[in-house]
């Protein structure tokens, strides 16, 4: 049996007043913490300053010395599952296993149009798109290898809801695919042409689960974290249960995750 973990709590966008980062803790042993990031909040500082979960960091020391750090990276408006490294050794180690592709990473999206197959895999090779903006990526053929597999488990309203899990880990990997593929996520200003909205993030992509390889012996860390409170608002309207939703996206069977 895995170790699981999740968290009940709505995720509230960071823009939208302050939270408590302590109870979005979805995992905590001696090597890692897993939290449920919300939407809305930046990991690192930005060129324009504000908030970032680099502030908070300190609430998780949990009698540790120092402050845990990133093990890998989510786009500031992409919510959930995220890991830490609470000491040295401990980032180590989950450096290489991300390295090494041995995470196991479940995604959720509503995207715009539905596909007509029940799911697939994409492997378009990925290039920066500008030399000053490293962050803005395109399909390029002389580009780095990046594969997502897919699985549609919804669809009605003129969207569908994904579930991802990327093989690769390359920057805005599962935003470029999707709307390489003419579905891009709902409310994605960047790869989808949506217009961004006053008020705080729109983006409907969700890392809703990660498993993360322990030492031998040991079971892997399996983490859950509930869609946030603007998908589940999406997805309500559209007549479909969240909660449904996310017991169809664990049970994907995707390749890193066993299936």
């Amino acid at each position: 049996m895995s170790q699981t973990a999740s968290s009940s709590e709505d995720a509230v966008p960071a823009n939208e007043g302050t939270f408590d980062i302590a109870a979005r803790v979805l995992h905590r042993d001696g090597m890692m913490l897993v939290i449920d990031k919300p939407p809305g909040l930046a990991v690192h500082k930005g060129p324009k300053g504000g908030e970032t979960l680099a502030d908070h960091l300190d609430a998780l020391r949990f009698g540790l010395p120092n402050a845990p750090e990133l093990a890998h990276r989510l786009d500031k408006d992409t919510s959930g599952c995220l890991v830490l490294g609470r000491h040295r050794k401990a980032l180590a180690d989950l450096g290489k296993a991300f390295a090494d592709g041995t995470v196991g990473k479940t995604y959720m999206a509503v995207v715009r149009g539905v596909p007509a197959e029940a799911g697939g895999r994409i492997e378009l090779k990925l290039a920066k798109r500008s030399p000053t903006r490293g962050w803005w990526m395109a399909v390029d053929p002389k580009g780095q290898e990046a594969i997502t597999e897919w699985r549609k488990i919804a669809e009605g309203e003129g969207l569908a809801v994904l579930a991802l899990s990327p093989l690769t880990g390359r920057t805005h990997q599962l935003r470029v695919h999707l709307d390489a593929i003419g579905h891009p996520i709902l409310g994605d200003s960047i790869y989808g042409g949506a217009s961004r909205l006053p008020g705080g993030p729109i983006l409907h992509l969700h890392s809703r689960r990660a498993i993360i390889p322990q030492k031998k012996g040991r079971d892997p860390v399996d983490a859950r974290a509930p869609l946030p409170a603007h998908m589940r608002a999406t997805l309500e309207r559209a007549g479909f249960d969240p909660a449904a939703l996310e017991a169809l996206a664990d049970e994907a069977g995707f390749t890193k995750l066993g299936g």
